[in-house]
């Protein structure tokens, strides 16, 4: 299978600081979930967000979809990020809707955004559009917020999904759900998942294989 992201030689930091990512070589295969795993500042985020196109490596090359990722692509970023979405670790709601929310990427996008794929989109992560898409946001419990927000880059079908501790705070059966939209998005659309986390025992469930990092380095993978 070929690879959707290759990376050979990247050195990044934020700012003027100190590198706090090396990465000589990474492939991460079309349709693959990859899990990334570490405890906190060891470089899991920052490498999510090279891969999501937020930060520019100061060393070395990526590749994305068989295309180099160079300064004048990066300016433009926003039709990569059209490719590549990323959930960070804050759950986010614009103060609108449920599908109001689901909606509003596809609208930014200028893509339509008809009932049938919010439900769609909804459905995924649990949650029926009936019962949900015309709740406001404040009405919804932290974990039923960070399945509508999952719900939203699903609606995208990006070929890239990476996620920021995807399940944190979460119940076991909205964890359950989050997985189930997981392996649904690799299975139904043949999405690239990295996801990181530290519920281990969950992560390696979903992935194909678990690599750690510690001090910005890949230093072991499952």
């Amino acid at each position: 299978m070929s690879a959707l992201y290759e990376l050979r030689g990247i050195e990044a930091a934020y700012e003027k600081g100190e590198n706090v990512l090396h990465v000589p070589q990474l492939d991460i295969a079309r349709g693959e979930i990859l899990g990334l795993a570490g405890h906190n500042g060891s470089g899991k985020s920052t490498l999510l967000k090279l891969l999501g196109f937020l930060l520019e490596a100061r060393a070395g090359s990526l590749t994305f979809d068989g295309a180099l990722v160079d300064r004048a692509a990066l300016r433009s970023g926003h039709l990569l990020r059209r490719k590549a979405v990323l959930l960070g670790q804050e759950t986010c709601l614009l103060k609108r809707s449920v599908a109001a929310n689901v909606a509003y990427g596809l609208k930014l996008r200028g893509l339509p955004a008809p009932k049938e794929l919010l439900a769609r989109a909804l459905g995924l992560v649990g949650l029926d559009y009936a019962q949900y898409g015309a709740r406001p946001w404040r009405q919804l419990s932290g974990g039923e917020a960070r399945r509508v927000a999952l719900a939203a880059r699903l609606a995208l079908d990006p070929l890239a999904l990476l996620l920021d501790e995807p399940t944190s705070g979460l119940d076991r059966a909205s964890t359950e759900h989050v997985k189930r939209a997981v392996l649904g998005a690799r299975e139904n659309h043949g999405a690239t998942l990295v996801i990181v986390s530290h519920d281990l025992t969950w992560l390696s469930s979903c992935a194909d294989r678990v690599l750690t990092l510690d001090e910005g380095r890949i230093v072991n993978g499952l």
